[in-house]
């Protein structure tokens, strides 16, 4: 049971701002969705987040030093789940990175990212002095690496991306020396060549083709971006109005509900809802930061911020490459874009966040 003092603690602003949010994307999704041949998806997307809601007030009750405390179990599943899915999981949209379930599909990739915040955070926080020695960097390291790298296999670049940036994340909060993090920077740079050469596919190259030149394959590979851009361009001021974008209702913009809803947000909202969506996500980056400032020791500023930095990564990647800025790349736009393990992920990772700030007096 919860204590007087932590019901008054809920952040009920934060948990405002993730309905709103949500809401928002399921007038979205409808939109995007209604004239094509799955008009249906905005009822998946209310169950979705009505389980991730779920998820999120499950979460908040138990306090989150007993959620760390068993963080290696969720961590060692997952990672045993990306295994499975790397030697035996079969193809779907040329990738690997869906479990099935029977019921429905759910992605590990993203439960990966949650594991490894709270692992890392554990580990992170018995860290004593100002600065992360060599072992400690290693170390630590290695338990971003390991999931991030089974991902990259599947290939999820994205994602695996993200658990990259955590990590980076994390570790400078903790100490990492910033000259380090400079040279990790620059043997990425070095071994930019051998990357392109070896470990993209043709199709991922073929995409930042398309990022630097779109017109170069306007049929193709470029065709999402054009699409993309005649979108956001036409909202103007005010948008088209709901249910009235042209470049959605008539399928040209391809995967409007999923990675390119902010585009249909731009052309039946225009600016106007474009700059709403975007102070509700500072809103909620802001609530979340305050909450790590007062978190009651050094593990839960470590929870909030790994989390944080993964719904900011993936939210400004969505709004960069909506916008044409960065190459094309898988990325849901939390809370908003159709999508059941994003949701729960997110929510779930919102949950931790409600949770910290709920127990930030010390009893």
């Amino acid at each position: 049971m919860l204590e007087r003092r932590q019901w008054r603690s809920i952040d009920w602003l934060t948990i405002l701002g993730l309905a709103v949010v949500s809401a928002f994307g399921l007038l979205v999704i409808y939109s995007a969705s209604h004239a094509g041949p799955t008009p249906d998806l905005y009822k998946a997307q209310i169950a979705r987040l009505a389980i991730g809601l779920a998820l999120l007030a499950a979460i908040m009750l138990v306090d989150y030093h007993t959620i760390v405390d068993r963080a290696e179990i969720l961590y060692f599943a997952t990672v045993g789940l990306l295994v499975y899915l790397v030697v035996f999981g079969g193809l779907r949209a040329g990738t690997n990175r869906w479990l099935e379930l029977g019921i429905g599909t759910f992605q590990p990739g993203e439960v990966a990212k949650i594991a490894v915040v709270l692992f890392l955070a554990k580990y992170l926080a018995m860290v004593r002095k100002d600065r992360m020695t060599t072992a400690e960097v290693l170390t630590t390291a290695s338990f971003a690496a390991v999931p991030a790298l089974l991902i990259a296999l599947q290939p999820d670049l994205g994602t695996a991306a993200t658990i990259g940036v955590v990590y980076g994340s994390m570790a400078l909060l903790c100490g990492l020396r910033p000259k380090l993090l400079a040279y990790a920077m620059l043997f990425l740079v070095v071994a930019l060549p051998l990357s392109w050469q070896f470990g993209l596919r043709d199709y991922q190259k073929e995409r930042v083709y398309s990022f630097l030149d779109p017109a170069r394959d306007p049929q193709g590979a470029g065709y999402q971006s054009i699409q993309s851009t005649i979108a956001v361009g036409s909202g103007g001021m005010t948008g088209s109005g709901w249910l009235s974008g042209t470049q959605s209702q008539l399928q040209f913009l391809p995967t409007p509900h999923t990675d390119f809803i902010f585009a249909v947000v731009a052309e039946e909202f225009g600016f106007v809802g474009v700059a709403t969506v975007i102070l509700l996500y500072l809103m909620i980056t802001l609530r979340a930061l305050e909450t790590a400032r007062r978190a009651r020791d050094r593990l839960g500023t470590y929870v909030v911020f790994g989390v944080l930095s993964m719904f900011v990564f993936q939210t400004l990647y969505n709004l960069s490459m909506v916008a044409g800025l960065v190459p094309i790349k898988g990325f849901p736009l939390p809370l908003m874009s159709y999508g059941g393990s994003s949701m729960l992920a997110t929510m779930l990772g919102f949950g931790l966040i409600l949770n910290v700030r709920m127990r930030r007096f010390v009893n």
